[in-house]
């Protein structure tokens, strides 16, 4: 036994009673050590829908209670070996959870039984590690996942930090061991746990509040940038990890609004298999410097219509709803339509990929029929393709039918209540009329809806999509700050060329800049609400382990990922990857590819600005030239051109 262990062994009675003591408090005394730990895992955790998952060192369950709202997990257990924590769990509304007492390293689980296991400040009170390394081994199915966190060894030897809390005795302090990372890496390697990932992310503005509050300002400050936590994630793998074929290294990794971290990133076989500093991966030849840069997950575009990606805007306001519109350009804009449609199809639908992809938008509900273009390997962008749909009451023949042909796991996708007249007013009632107000359901633009529609849509955890630029050009009205912060499940969507003021990025910008709609929940409406909400599976959204890489990159700002985001254009945007491929490149970034990467791209000029893209833009720009003249091929009113190298 090492010194270590026979320290942490002589004190199991001390900590035994400063956990007793601490459970009368936990909830109350906020500890920005584990704000963090909550604040960072919240954006790594997988999915848990279905999943049995195993809380090693619960406490008063405050993670427990957080798992029971993120999913539907199949079960739920949390162990501790302090009694009164434990009763203090049990006193809460845990309907889901399986409470039971275990004295570590031993589980009291049986073999192959978890999917999801987390372990959070507790492993450094164990005095045993290996034999814990092999319980949580044992209890892991294949494919299972483990994440792991504690306070930052290095820096809590260096600052010199204490555990403890505060009590009507004064400060008690608990005693834990400092085992270096590698060691905990290492004995969790030693027993088939594969590492996946591993961050050491620092305090940040959410937990200055809880030292401000405290009267430790100073604490907060001479933590500095030091990493105050670790948090490793580990796979129950018995198979060797092929080498991957690309290693975004030195990068800021966005694993939230205001989440980030400096990492290597690798990618292999179209999918993200591990981020951190471990190099143990990083012996590809395809490795590409991204020091300076900020990688962000792509972005969703929750709707678009990508056939109408060349077209100008068109109309002339205000009207009094949608289809007024619709009409109404069908009449004065034939000619402008007719020569428009002219273009090709899969050439205009190209166009609409390229529009969103140099935005860094790598997914895309087109709502429109789905084509078999987009299931072609050349086609630069992702688009979804398991929802149902119609277009509106008004240019839907049946509505109702559509509905109860859309496979219950799918959303079902239609454009309600766009306008400020009675027409588009009636139209939640109408809907629910129909029995199409529920769970799946997504509105789109969903302007008209009154405060008590909204509360129904809430109730029934149906889903909107915004487009505000859109609104606003077609009725010189649009979404209120009100409006949208009232909507819980909420996405924002660049509709087409047609009406909106741009890309998506552009929306974005309209929704901060009008609309003052926090940073953070643009965020998220672009990134993971969107994914929820259209229901995506393959991680979208999100940087994580086994998430799809599709991801974007611009260079770092000392913003917050959110705010940053908000403030971005497509001329920002200098690296675009879906599913592990360079699709968009700057002349920067070009230079830093290896050729093997970069041999497939082609120059394109948006507005003189070159972009190095996978697309065959000659051919894309002749076939829209023939029609429209070459002065006239744009996207969303910026000029293109094709530079031959």
């Amino acid at each position: 036994m090492n010194d270590t262990a026979t320290e942490l062994d002589a004190l199991k009675p001390q900590n035994a009673a400063a956990f007793a003591a601490w459970a009368r408090v936990y909830d109350t005394q906020a500890n920005p050590l584990l704000a963090l730990e909550e604040r960072f895992l919240r954006r790594l955790l997988p999915a848990v829908d279905g999943k049995d998952i195993l809380d090693v060192g619960c406490g008063t369950g405050r993670w427990l209670k957080h798992l029971e709202h993120l999913g539907s997990p199949r079960s739920l257990c949390g162990i501790d070996s302090s009694d009164e924590m434990l009763a203090v769990a049990r006193c809460k509304s845990l309907a889901c959870s399986t409470l039971l007492p275990a004295q570590l390293p031993l589980l009291p689980l049986p073999s192959d039984s978890i999917d999801l296991a987390i372990a959070l400040f507790v492993l450094s009170y164990v005095t045993d590690l290996d034999t814990c390394a092999l319980e949580l081994a044992r209890v892991l199915r294949q494919g299972g996942e483990l994440f792991v966190a504690d306070m930052h060894p290095a820096t809590a030897v260096e600052l010199g930090w204490q555990r403890g809390f505060g009590s009507s005795q004064g400060a008690i302090h608990l005693h834990n061991g400092h085992r270096s990372i590698e060691t905990t890496i290492g004995s969790m390697k030693q027993h088939g746990l594969r590492l996946v990932g591993s961050y050491q992310p620092s305090f940040g503005e959410p937990e200055r509040s809880i030292f401000l509050s405290n009267g430790k300002e100073a604490s907060y400050r001479n933590a500095g940038s030091r990493p105050a936590i670790y948090l490793l994630h580990f796979k129950q793998d018995s198979t060797t990890p092929a080498q991957p074929d690309i290693v975004l290294g030195s990068t800021r990794c966005v694993l939230g609004p205001e989440e980030i971290i400096t990492a290597d990133l690798a990618i292999q076989s179209g999918s993200i298999t591990a981020i951190g500093s471990t190099h143990a991966h990083l012996t590809t030849g395809n490795q590409i410097d991204l020091s300076g840069y900020t990688v962000f997950p792509g972005l969703i575009n929750a709707h678009d219509h990508l056939e109408f990606a060349l077209f100008p805007r068109l109309g002339t306001a205000p009207y009094p709803n949608a289809t007024e519109w619709a009409h109404d350009i069908q009449d004065r804009a034939r000619d402008t339509i007719a020569i428009h449609k002219k273009v090709p199809m899969t050439v205009r639908l190209w166009w609409g990929a390229l529009r969103n992809l140099l935005c860094g938008v790598t997914t895309v509900c087109h709502h429109n029929p789905y084509h078999s273009l987009f299931e072609e390997s050349e086609f630069p962008i992702r688009v979804v393709a398991e929802f149902g749909w119609g277009h509106s009451l008004a240019f839907a023949n049946d509505l109702a039918t559509a509905y109860s042909q859309t496979p219950p796991s799918y959303p079902f996708i239609l454009h309600a209540c766009e306008g400020i007249d009675s027409a588009a007013i009636s139209e939640f009632t109408r809907l629910q009329d129909l029995g199409l107000i529920d769970q799946r359901t997504v509105l789109v633009h969903g302007l008209a809806m009154t405060p008590p529609e909204i509360d129904i849509l809430n109730r029934c955890r149906a889903s909107l999509v915004s487009c505000p630029s859109s609104n606003q050009f077609l009725f010189l009205e649009t979404a209120s700050l009100e409006q949208l912060n009232s909507i819980h499940r909420l996405a924002i969507g660049s509709d087409s060329p047609l009406t909106a003021a741009g890309d998506l990025l552009d929306e974005l910008s309209f929704c901060g800049r009008q609309l003052h709609l926090p940073p953070e929940r643009l965020f998220d409406c672009v990134t993971h609400a969107a994914a929820e909400i259209l229901r995506l599976k393959r991680g979208e959204g999100r940087i994580t382990p086994d998430c799809q890489a599709d991801l974007f990159d611009v260079h770092s700002s000392a913003l917050t990922p959110a705010r940053h985001l908000t403030l971005l254009s497509w001329r920002d945007v200098e690296l675009v990857i879906v599913n592990g491929s360079v699709r968009v490149a700057s002349t920067e970034i070009l230079q830093r590819l290896p050729a093997q990467l970069s041999k497939h791209l082609s120059c394109l000029l948006i507005d003189g600005v070159p972009r190095w893209v996978d697309a065959p833009v000659s051919t894309l720009f002749k076939a829209a030239a023939e029609v429209l003249g070459p002065l006239n091929v744009s996207l969303s009113g910026r000029t293109l051109s094709v530079m031959e190298v």
